[in-house]
């Protein structure tokens, strides 16, 4: 059907006064309900035509409705809150078959699987992220094998602070595990604020909207022995890292030396490419 179908569908505040429909904290909502807005982030995501896109946390649809205006091919969106079931299915029977809709906790769901349906098109991630489980989401879609993974990029809203960790470099107060793992595999930068005023309900802090793009890896290791190493170096950020990689390294001095990084360095300045040294030497132990 035209976008002209979708565009007569009702505001989104009448569909959320028609369905009873209240953001719940313990799922971590906050609905997006102006679709200016809605359709900036879409089109933060690149041409869509073509593209299958998987949403989570679709609520009442604000971004789906965007998402299938700016041109996607395909919508599969995973909503846990049954509430919100009515109000998707309504902006399904006007998408004319491009919206599939997927009752299920997207933790537990096998998204590669879903995305199956595409056929050989691209599939990107575009998501107004419930707050509860972001970073989780996150680092399973980063942590994805074989890599490059089966999407080509991801769009996605975060707290300003998860957003900040994101992006971080080393030497920056917010750089760590998460700097590392989107780092590593990925092209990360923060597109756009979103000021809390743009929610319903308004969150008590500024959402970031974030451009993650899948690149190949520059610094080979294996994901788990890179994952060892960081939780060690991080898990006691304050301490030189002699110290705090005793947990991994019988000698942590020598590893270090080999990783050409210094003993008394601390894991907020260490590079990715040294992690990567560092998980190398892990499994190269005898």
């Amino acid at each position: 059907m035209s976008s002209s179908t979708l565009e007569s569908l009702p505001p989104l505040r009448d569909v959320i006064a028609e369905h009873g429909l209240r953001a719940t904290k313990s799922l971590g909502q906050n609905f997006l309900l102006d679709l200016n807005l809605t359709r900036k982030i879409a089109r933060a995501a690149g041409p869509l035509e073509g593209v299958h896109v998987l949403e989570i946390g679709p609520g009442p649809g604000g971004l789906t409705r965007a998402l299938l205006l700016e041109g996607a091919r395909h919508v599969t969106a995973i909503e846990k809150d049954a509430r919100c079931l009515d109000a998707l299915s309504q902006i399904a029977s006007a998408a004319g078959g491009r919206l599939s809709v997927v009752e299920g906790d997207a933790l537990e769901l096998d998204h590669r699987a879903l995305m199956q349906s595409a056929n050989g098109a691209p599939c990107r991630i575009v998501a107004n992220l419930p707050y509860n489980v972001a970073t989780p989401l996150l680092t399973g879609w980063l942590s994805a094998e074989p890599w490059p993974a089966w999407f080509d990029r991801m769009v996605l809203m975060f707290q300003r602070e998860v957003a900040e960790r994101i992006v971080a470099k080393p030497g920056d107060a917010a750089y760590g595990r998460l700097a590392v793992l989107a780092g590593w595999r990925a092209h990360a930068r923060i597109v756009f604020d979103v000021p809390p005023q743009a929610f319903t309900p308004p969150p008590k802090v500024v959402s970031s909207v974030v451009q993650l793009v899948p690149k190949p890896i520059e610094h080979p290791c294996r994901l788990k022995a890179l994952e060892t190493v960081t939780r060690a170096a991080f898990g006691q950020r304050r301490k030189m890292l002699r110290q705090s990689l005793k947990s991994v390294f019988p000698d942590p001095a020598a590893a270090l030396e080999g990783a050409g990084i210094a003993e008394t360095a601390r894991a907020e300045t260490v590079s990715i490419e040294g992690f990567a040294v560092l998980a190398r030497a892990l499994d190269n132990r005898d």
